[in-house]
């Protein structure tokens, strides 16, 4: 069975101290879910989030020794160089960073990033043990005009070029269109979308293309959480807004 990832992405929100002390807030409410060998959601589900770069040194404080998982919102493909303004997978790893959001909605169409550059990120993160979640979606017009599955999976196997197994990759579908605006995909349209990522995953990769997590992201709240996560193919939540506060995460994490 995939073990489910409820993944919170904070964007550019919260400074250093009120990161840390979210992170603090939610150690304190999931850890105990952890402690306790019985607990459904200890057992089928892991926690990760991801505060911004400023945040990270503080948020690895606060989680050192938690069950709770620390990712980063973007990486760039360099170890190191002449990249005024970027960070890359070494010093990320330093702060204990294990997962890395790549190819997010925003990224792809507020900064202009082109499937070749997000391919050279994932490749890059894995290269580092990096676990990369390669975000792909659908825009509104393109949604619109039934060209979902099309848009879809050319960002899936254009993202997963030269990348020989799906190894530490985890995936989020993202429909653009539901991305903090209140709508999202009902859980049959996600698991449809979901569904075709798999067949393509397993097309490409054999029986090791059913192991891989795919997420939905998109309005996640604890209202729709738990029907969303009843869909075979639907593994986990790439949460945005829901998840700066320490009571709806955690109300999601556990389920609504």
């Amino acid at each position: 069975m995939r073990l489910m990832l409820i993944a919170g992405n904070w964007k550019m929100n919260l400074t250093a101290g009120e990161a840390e002390a979210l992170a603090a807030a939610l150690r304190a409410g999931l850890d105990r879910d952890a402690d306790d060998l019985q607990d459904e959601v200890a057992r089928t589900r892991e926690v990760m989030v991801a505060p911004p770069f400023v945040a990270i040194p503080a948020v690895a404080q606060a989680l050192a020794g938690s069950s709770i998982a620390l990712g980063a919102q973007n990486m760039h493909f360099e170890e190191k160089g002449a990249f005024t303004g970027e960070i890359s997978a070494p010093m990320l790893k330093v702060f204990g960073v294990r997962y890395v959001i790549i190819g997010h909605s925003e990224r792809r169409h507020v900064f202009g990033e082109s499937d070749e550059l997000i391919n050279k990120k994932v490749r890059a993160a894995l290269r580092h043990g990096l676990h990369p979640i390669l975000c792909v979606g659908e825009t509104q017009a393109e949604h619109d005009s039934g060209r979902t599955l099309t848009v879809v999976l050319s960002q899936l196997q254009n993202g997963l070029d030269g990348v020989a197994g799906p190894g530490l990759v985890t995936l989020a579908y993202e429909p653009v269109w539901a991305i903090g605006t209140g709508r999202n995909a009902t859980p049959e349209q996600a698991q449809t979308v979901h569904g075709s990522i798999r067949e393509a995953l397993k097309d490409r990769y054999g029986p090791a293309g059913d192991e891989v997590r795919i997420l939905y992201g998109g309005s996640v709240t604890a209202e729709n959480v738990d029907s969303l996560l009843s869909k075979p193919d639907i593994d986990g939540a790439l949460v945005g807004g829901a998840s700066l506060k320490a009571d709806s995460f955690i109300r999601i994490v556990r389920g609504g």
